[in-house]
Formats: structure tokens, sequence, C-alpha cells
């Protein structure tokens, strides 16, 4: 297990935390023992700690999209790495404009940067990460694995990404955030496992009326740019995927909706093993 694995460390869809809830999206891939961290909302860091890496190893890290509850923690979670030893290069891939995210948290964290440098005889960090456009084309890793992006349906942004990693023995998807969309069949065709983000269509009014935030935007926003549970296991038994994950769950911390809830929202769809994401899940390949 310790060499293929994918832990869930963040299973909360959106970006707002209260007392009682999972933490934003983020993720650990490890592929032939080669660890890879996939998103980085808030809490990230804590999770990686968690899962029992040691942050100074972190050396790839894939951002799917620019919303903040998939990002917001990157630059907190590089240099937390940094002041617990990171000297080695860190590859960053994400959209256009992850880039300018990046020059920004450098910018201002000039001063310590620069005074932990001159006074604990640090490497540079801003130095040591180079961030990737993510686009059309696969991207091999020095590793050996292959990592394949397609674009979703993820409105109002563009450039939102679904991820296949593939090794020489496993493939994992990571379906970012999107709406259903017929392209992910093929996709995701027999991968290992498929994390699929995942709304439980009968808690959303409840959700609503608990945020109160006097707009109907909200809603709309989550139908035209998110994915019901039951449609998730449709796409993943028409892939054929080994295992179903659901993950970014919306909503995540009502207590009136247990685990059983969301697996009798798939039960119709999807008859192989399923995963209701929690933080800290770790789930063997």
């Amino acid at each position: 297990m310790d060499n293929n694995f994918v832990a869930l460390l963040g299973t909360k869809g959106g970006p707002a935390i209260r007392p009682g809830s999972s933490m934003p999206t983020s993720n650990l891939l490890c592929l032939n023992g080669h660890k890879i961290v996939v998103d980085c909302g808030l809490g990230v860091t804590r999770g990686l700690v968690d899962q029992g890496l040691q942050l100074k190893d972190i050396s790839t890290v894939f951002i799917t999209h620019l919303h903040s509850d998939h990002y917001l923690e990157l630059g907190g979670l590089l240099h937390t790495a940094w002041t617990a030893g990171l000297k080695t290069k860190v590859n960053v891939w994400g959209p256009a404009g992850l880039d300018q995210y990046w020059n920004n948290f450098v910018a201002s964290m000039k001063s310590d940067i620069e005074t932990r440098i001159d006074d604990e005889g640090r490497p540079d960090l801003r130095k040591l990460v180079a961030i990737h456009v993510i686009d059309n084309d696969d991207i091999k890793l020095d590793t050996g694995i292959v990592v394949a992006p397609m674009r979703t349906e993820h409105p109002p942004l563009v450039d939102c990404f679904a991820l296949k990693f593939t090794s020489d023995e496993k493939t994992v998807v990571f379906s970012g955030d999107t709406a259903p969309i017929a392209t992910m069949v093929d996709f995701a065709k027999d991968a290992d496992v498929l994390i699929h983000e995942a709304m439980l269509e009968s808690a959303l009014p409840a959700l609503m009326a608990r945020i109160g935030n006097g707009s109907e935007k909200l809603m709309a926003h989550w139908l035209r740019s998110h994915t019901f549970a039951h449609d998730a296991a449709q796409i993943a038994t028409s892939a054929g995927v080994k295992q179903l994950a659901l993950s970014h769950l919306i909503p995540s911390d009502d207590p009136d909706y247990s685990q059983d809830d969301w697996a009798n929202g798939v039960t119709d769809h999807w008859s192989g093993p399923l995963h209701v994401g929690f933080d800290g899940i770790k789930i063997a390949l």
C-alpha cells in the first residue's frame, strides 16, 4: 500500500470552513513510491504531515484550477517545507496565472525569506520553485509517470483540468471541479481509481438555507459547474474503473446527512468499491 495509494487530505467542496467541518481540497498521490501533491487548499500542509510526509521531500505539485479552495495554501506549503529543510527543486504545474500568485506570495514574504537566507543560511526559496503551465499536452515526469490533462466544464473558469496519472502499473484519475461531461468516460477508462467531485442533490436546499447568503447565484453555480453523486457514479460505471472515490463533497459537514446517504445516492448506478471521502482517508491501489 505504501508504494501505490492516494490519500484525500481535504474533501470539502468550497473554501469556507466552520466548526466541525472538513477541509478544502488537497490530495497526496503515491505511484511506485513517488509522491505527488494534487491541489493545495487550506490545510494541505497539516494533511501531508499527518500522512507521514517529510515536507522537505516535496518535489512535484499539481493545481487543477484557480479557485481558492484548490491553491490558497500553495505558498504556505512551500514556504513551510523550506523552513523544514527543503533545498531541492520543486516543480509546480497549474493553469496560466499561477505564476502570478507565486510571484506575489514570495514578494509578500520578501523580508522573511531574505532574513532566513542571511541569518539561517538557507537556499533562496525563490530559486527552488519552478512554475509550469498546464495546457493540452501530456507531461512526462522524471520518475516516468505520465500526466494527461483534460479541460473540464467549470464555468466561469476556462482553464480547469482533470488529471490522469499513469505509471507502468497504475492509473489514477482526478476529475477536478466539473459539471458531468461525457469525455470523462474515455479519459478515466479502466483507471484503478477515479476521484470524482460530488454533490448530494437532496441536501442542496438545506445547505443553501444554512449558508443564507441571500442570493440564488450560488445554487446556479453549483448546478452548472459541479456533478451530482449519481452522475459521477454513472461515469465511473461507463468507464469501467476499479474503484470510485467521491470528494470535494457538497455538502461535507451537514450532520443530517451521513456516508450512508452518499452511498444510497449512487447505489442505482455503481456497484463497485466506493469511498465516500473524508479528510485523511488513504486508498490502496
